[in-house]
């Protein structure tokens, strides 16, 4: 099941993503974020944390940097993005 989930994303990268103007406010977009989920966490978790994350993509979002958590979670990694955002000088 895993493997056809990771198909169809892949799928929808390839050939329904690039139709439209880039809006992802994340990195990793939603998409690999969806991939890295499914694999690090199986179907159910992974399928969860994906959906969880393209709901919180919206226009009222700041978004950033956003990694897959190793411990399953529905919100933001604000760790992992502090922890870029001191790599690289910001507050």
């Amino acid at each position: 099941m895993k493997t056809i989930l990771i198909l169809l994303v892949n799928f929808y990268k390839k050939f329904i993503s690039p139709l439209f103007p880039p809006t992802c406010k994340y990195y990793p977009s939603c998409s690999t974020y969806m991939i890295v989920a499914l694999r690090k966490h199986g179907v159910l978790l992974g399928l969860i944390m994906g959906i969880a994350r393209i709901i919180r993509c919206n226009p009222f979002i700041h978004g950033g940097y956003d990694p897959v958590p190793d411990k399953f979670s529905i919100y933001r990694n604000k760790r992992a993005r502090e922890q870029y955002r001191r790599s690289i000088n910001l507050k």
